[in-house]
Protein backbone atom coordinates (compact mmCIF):
# COMPACT_ATOMS: atom_id res chain seq x y z
CA UNK A 1 0.00 0.00 0.00
CA UNK A 2 1.58 3.10 -1.08
CA UNK A 3 2.40 5.74 1.45
CA UNK A 4 -0.46 8.41 1.69
CA UNK A 5 1.08 12.00 1.01
CA UNK A 6 1.85 14.74 4.02
CA UNK A 7 -0.73 17.09 4.63
CA UNK A 8 -0.92 20.54 3.65
CA UNK A 9 -0.45 23.03 6.27
CA UNK A 10 -3.17 25.87 6.69
CA UNK A 11 -2.26 29.25 7.68
CA UNK A 12 -3.80 28.18 10.99
CA UNK A 13 -2.04 25.35 11.35
CA UNK A 14 0.97 27.49 11.11
CA UNK A 15 -0.34 30.28 13.81
CA UNK A 16 -1.13 27.05 15.92
CA UNK A 17 2.61 26.00 16.28
CA UNK A 18 4.01 29.64 16.47
CA UNK A 19 1.41 30.24 19.58
CA UNK A 20 2.60 26.87 21.05
CA UNK A 21 6.59 28.00 20.74
CA UNK A 22 5.89 31.12 21.97
CA UNK A 23 4.52 29.90 25.27
CA UNK A 24 7.57 27.38 25.36
CA UNK A 25 10.05 30.19 24.83
CA UNK A 26 8.39 31.92 27.52
CA UNK A 27 8.35 29.18 29.82
CA UNK A 28 12.23 29.17 29.09
CA UNK A 29 12.24 25.72 27.23
CA UNK A 30 13.38 27.78 23.94
CA UNK A 31 16.08 30.68 23.77
CA UNK A 32 15.13 33.57 22.10
CA UNK A 33 17.54 32.28 19.04
CA UNK A 34 15.73 28.82 18.75
CA UNK A 35 12.35 30.53 19.39
CA UNK A 36 12.94 33.22 16.14
CA UNK A 37 14.93 29.90 13.87
CA UNK A 38 11.53 27.61 14.76
CA UNK A 39 9.55 30.42 13.87
CA UNK A 40 10.80 31.52 10.78
CA UNK A 41 10.60 27.87 9.72
CA UNK A 42 6.69 27.23 10.75
CA UNK A 43 6.18 30.42 8.10
CA UNK A 44 7.96 28.63 5.41
CA UNK A 45 6.73 24.87 6.40
CA UNK A 46 4.33 23.55 3.43
CA UNK A 47 3.04 20.21 5.23
CA UNK A 48 2.08 19.77 8.94
CA UNK A 49 4.80 16.84 9.12
CA UNK A 50 7.17 19.69 9.35
CA UNK A 51 5.73 21.67 11.72
CA UNK A 52 5.20 18.68 14.03
CA UNK A 53 9.12 18.04 13.34
CA UNK A 54 9.25 21.64 15.02
CA UNK A 55 7.59 20.91 18.21
CA UNK A 56 8.55 17.44 18.59
CA UNK A 57 11.16 17.67 21.43
CA UNK A 58 8.47 20.03 23.23
CA UNK A 59 5.70 18.74 25.55
CA UNK A 60 2.27 19.43 24.01
CA UNK A 61 0.83 22.05 26.59
CA UNK A 62 3.15 23.75 28.02
CA UNK A 63 3.47 24.09 31.93
CA UNK A 64 4.78 26.98 34.19
CA UNK A 65 8.69 25.73 34.12
CA UNK A 66 10.21 27.14 37.91
CA UNK A 67 13.73 28.42 37.78
CA UNK A 68 15.77 29.35 40.23
CA UNK A 69 17.83 31.89 38.46
CA UNK A 70 17.44 35.59 39.00
CA UNK A 71 16.62 37.98 36.03
CA UNK A 72 19.44 40.05 34.61
CA UNK A 73 18.38 43.55 36.24
CA UNK A 74 21.79 45.62 36.30
CA UNK A 75 25.15 45.24 34.66
CA UNK A 76 28.32 47.80 35.73
CA UNK A 77 31.74 47.97 34.30
CA UNK A 78 34.54 50.26 35.75
CA UNK A 79 37.96 49.92 34.46
CA UNK A 80 37.12 46.27 33.76
CA UNK A 81 35.33 44.04 31.27
CA UNK A 82 31.56 42.27 32.44
CA UNK A 83 30.12 39.98 30.82
CA UNK A 84 26.41 38.83 30.69
CA UNK A 85 25.76 35.33 28.55
CA UNK A 86 24.00 32.33 28.51
CA UNK A 87 20.78 30.97 29.55
CA UNK A 88 19.79 34.50 31.43
CA UNK A 89 16.52 35.39 32.26
CA UNK A 90 15.40 39.26 31.06
CA UNK A 91 12.63 40.32 32.59
CA UNK A 92 11.04 44.34 31.29
CA UNK A 93 14.58 46.37 31.86
CA UNK A 94 18.35 46.03 32.27
CA UNK A 95 20.76 49.05 33.22
CA UNK A 96 24.50 48.78 31.54
CA UNK A 97 26.66 51.16 33.48
CA UNK A 98 30.27 51.39 32.05
CA UNK A 99 33.53 53.77 32.76
CA UNK A 100 36.83 53.02 31.22
CA UNK A 101 35.99 49.37 30.21
CA UNK A 102 33.60 47.45 28.45
CA UNK A 103 30.29 44.93 28.82
CA UNK A 104 28.88 42.71 26.43
CA UNK A 105 25.55 41.73 26.94
CA UNK A 106 24.37 38.76 24.90
CA UNK A 107 20.50 38.07 24.35
CA UNK A 108 21.23 35.26 22.10
CA UNK A 109 20.20 32.28 24.40
CA UNK A 110 18.07 34.69 26.63
CA UNK A 111 14.62 33.70 27.93
CA UNK A 112 12.95 37.05 27.58
CA UNK A 113 10.08 37.51 30.06
CA UNK A 114 7.89 40.14 28.07
CA UNK A 115 6.46 41.88 24.82
CA UNK A 116 9.24 44.59 25.13
CA UNK A 117 12.72 44.42 27.08
CA UNK A 118 13.65 47.90 27.67
CA UNK A 119 17.77 48.67 27.80
CA UNK A 120 19.46 51.40 29.20
CA UNK A 121 23.21 51.72 28.36
CA UNK A 122 25.56 54.86 29.60
CA UNK A 123 29.31 54.70 28.22
CA UNK A 124 31.67 56.98 28.90
CA UNK A 125 35.36 56.04 27.33
CA UNK A 126 34.25 52.51 26.57
CA UNK A 127 32.61 50.40 24.89
CA UNK A 128 29.14 48.66 25.33
CA UNK A 129 27.66 45.70 23.20
CA UNK A 130 24.50 44.34 23.09
CA UNK A 131 24.07 41.19 20.50
CA UNK A 132 20.42 40.10 19.33
CA UNK A 133 18.92 37.10 16.97
CA UNK A 134 17.88 38.44 13.35
CA UNK A 135 14.60 38.67 13.18
CA UNK A 136 14.04 40.59 16.69
CA UNK A 137 13.24 44.14 16.50
CA UNK A 138 15.56 46.59 17.31
CA UNK A 139 14.21 50.33 18.71
CA UNK A 140 18.08 51.99 19.11
CA UNK A 141 17.88 55.97 20.29
CA UNK A 142 19.50 58.42 22.33
CA UNK A 143 22.61 60.25 22.13
CA UNK A 144 26.36 60.61 21.58
CA UNK A 145 29.18 62.90 22.60
CA UNK A 146 32.69 61.86 21.24
CA UNK A 147 31.65 58.36 20.83
CA UNK A 148 28.93 56.40 18.59
CA UNK A 149 25.59 54.32 19.19
CA UNK A 150 24.67 52.49 15.70
CA UNK A 151 22.83 49.18 15.03
CA UNK A 152 24.71 46.61 13.26
CA UNK A 153 24.41 43.67 10.71
CA UNK A 154 21.25 42.75 7.95
CA UNK A 155 17.64 44.38 9.32
CA UNK A 156 15.19 41.87 7.94
CA UNK A 157 11.14 42.45 9.00
CA UNK A 158 10.87 41.11 12.61
CA UNK A 159 9.05 38.14 13.04
CA UNK A 160 5.41 38.48 14.41
CA UNK A 161 5.96 36.95 18.20
CA UNK A 162 9.39 37.93 19.37
CA UNK A 163 9.68 40.63 21.55
CA UNK A 164 11.28 44.16 21.22
CA UNK A 165 14.31 45.00 22.21
CA UNK A 166 14.25 48.84 22.91
CA UNK A 167 17.56 50.41 23.38
CA UNK A 168 18.41 54.21 25.37
CA UNK A 169 21.87 54.86 24.56
CA UNK A 170 23.82 57.81 26.33
CA UNK A 171 27.87 57.23 25.13
CA UNK A 172 30.17 59.86 25.82
CA UNK A 173 33.13 58.76 24.11
CA UNK A 174 32.18 55.54 24.63
CA UNK A 175 31.02 52.94 21.60
CA UNK A 176 27.35 51.46 22.01
CA UNK A 177 26.67 49.37 19.13
CA UNK A 178 24.11 46.66 18.53
CA UNK A 179 24.85 43.44 16.35
CA UNK A 180 21.89 41.60 14.74
CA UNK A 181 23.64 37.85 14.79
CA UNK A 182 22.54 35.79 11.64
CA UNK A 183 20.72 32.59 13.60
CA UNK A 184 23.60 30.29 10.97
CA UNK A 185 26.26 32.09 13.60
CA UNK A 186 24.66 30.92 16.67
CA UNK A 187 27.88 29.32 17.83
CA UNK A 188 30.32 32.14 17.31
CA UNK A 189 32.40 34.10 19.73
CA UNK A 190 31.52 37.76 20.10
CA UNK A 191 34.75 38.59 18.59
CA UNK A 192 33.90 36.37 14.98
CA UNK A 193 30.79 38.05 14.81
CA UNK A 194 32.15 41.48 15.18
CA UNK A 195 34.40 40.80 12.34
CA UNK A 196 32.34 38.87 10.13
CA UNK A 197 29.62 42.13 10.43
CA UNK A 198 32.91 44.34 9.58
CA UNK A 199 33.78 42.59 6.79
CA UNK A 200 30.34 42.41 4.99
CA UNK A 201 30.07 38.34 5.95
CA UNK A 202 26.96 38.56 6.77
CA UNK A 203 24.98 39.91 3.51
CA UNK A 204 26.14 37.25 1.87
CA UNK A 205 23.51 35.18 4.20
CA UNK A 206 20.73 37.45 3.74
CA UNK A 207 21.09 36.97 -0.45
Amino acid sequence: MPDLPALRASDADRERVIVLLREHAAAGRLTLEEFTDRMSAAYLARTNTELEELARDLPAEPAPVATRRRPTRFLFSLFGSTVREGRIRVQGRIACLMGFGNIDLDLRRATLEGDVITILALGVFGAIDVYVPEGVEVDLHGLALGGHKRARGNDPLPQPGTPLVRIFAVSIFAGIDVWRVPIAWTQQSFDDVIRGIRSGRHQALEE
